[in-house]
Order: C-alpha cells, then structure tokens, then sequence
C-alpha cells in the first residue's frame, strides 16, 4: 500500500506541479479533498509559513502534511519581497499585479539578481523537519512565456536565457527551486518509511 501524504495547500498550481514531481510512488491529497482552504500565512518566515500549514493540515486530517512555503528574494530590494512575495501588491493581490508592481520598482536598476527558495515543511504529529531548494537567476525586463504561474514569466535562471514560463512543466520540474526542495524531502521520506 502507497503511504498517504496531505499537500497542506489550495494552489492547484502547486498541486499540479509537485503530483508531477513525486510521480505515483505516493498517494497524494490536498486541502480541496477535505474541504479545506490554506490557513492565513502568519509566519515571518518561509519555514514558519510552512509549518503553519502543515500543522494545519495534520490536525484537521490526521494524515502526515507537507507544508511549503515559497519566496523571491531580490538583491536590489534587500531580500524583498521574499516571504511576502504571494501578497507583494497587496493581500489579495493577482500574481499579475505582483510582477507589475516589482517591474515598476526596478525599471532603472541594472542590478537584478534575484533567487526562489522554497522550504517545505513535513509534520505528523511528532515529527517536524524541513527541507529547502533554491533557485538562482534574474529579474527580466518584461514578461515572457505562458506556462507557470507567480513569477516565473519574469524569472531567469542563472545560466539560461528563457523564462520559468517559457520553459514546458517538465523542463521546469527538472530545475525548479520547489523540485530541489522536494528532492531532499522525498530522500528522507521514502527512506524513512
């Protein structure tokens, strides 16, 4: 019998992705199975917002959760937005205004450095650990690409020359911060079992 596993998360983007990254090794749920929507993200940083949902997601399941939390971090703007960066034109903000709005802040700057780190958060009642990718890249001057989703169409990996949008689902699994995080974490999991 496949372990069960509880993605403490209503981002069907993320779902998507990460059910492609963990394949069929896994019986995989998620909030919208059970009813349940993402708790507010309370946390000051990625690891508490992770843990914040998987918390959540165990006590109002029973089932082990993962947790993940994911920033952009820009060198110009000292970090920023970085945890804060699903609500960086405000709370409800669309991922469209987010971009808008960090284009606008650095039209006239040369240095546009910028990483993604996801941490991912594991918790089942006992356990907590955490696990972490990072991505290194830059701030394109516009958008470009049609697949992903936050702000991969104006993200550049360090060493490439497209978008995370421009790049097939599968192209970007293969290099993602959040499939480096998920790396780490099913290592231990699947040995762990």
């Amino acid at each position: 019998m496949r372990p069960r596993l509880l993605l403490a998360t209503s981002n069907e983007n993320k779902v998507f992705e990460i059910k492609k990254i963990i394949g069929s090794c896994i019986e995989v749920f998620y909030f919208k199975d059970f009813g349940l929507s993402t708790p507010e993200e309370e946390g000051g940083t990625l690891e508490e917002n992770a843990f914040i949902k998987a918390k959540y997601g165990y006590d109002s399941t029973g089932l082990p959760s993962v947790g993940e939390d994911t920033g952009l971090f820009v060198d110009a703007l000292n970090g920023a937005p970085g945890v804060y960066s699903s609500r960086f034109a405000g709370k409800n903000a669309s991922d469209k205004e987010n971009r808008e709005k960090l284009l606008y802040i650095l039209k006239d700057e040369r240095n546009r450095e910028a990483k993604f780190i996801t941490v991912i958060c594991f918790y089942d009642g006992k356990r907590t650990e955490y696990f972490k990718g990072i991505l290194e890249g830059y701030i394109a001057e516009m958008e470009s690409g049609r697949y992903g989703f936050g702000y991969d169409p104006i993200f550049v990996p360090r060493g490439l020359n497209r978008t995370l949008a421009e790049m097939s689902p599968e192209e970007k699994n293969r290099i993602s911060h959040r499939y480096r995080a998920l790396k780490e974490f099913l290592k231990w999991f699947i040995r762990d079992l």
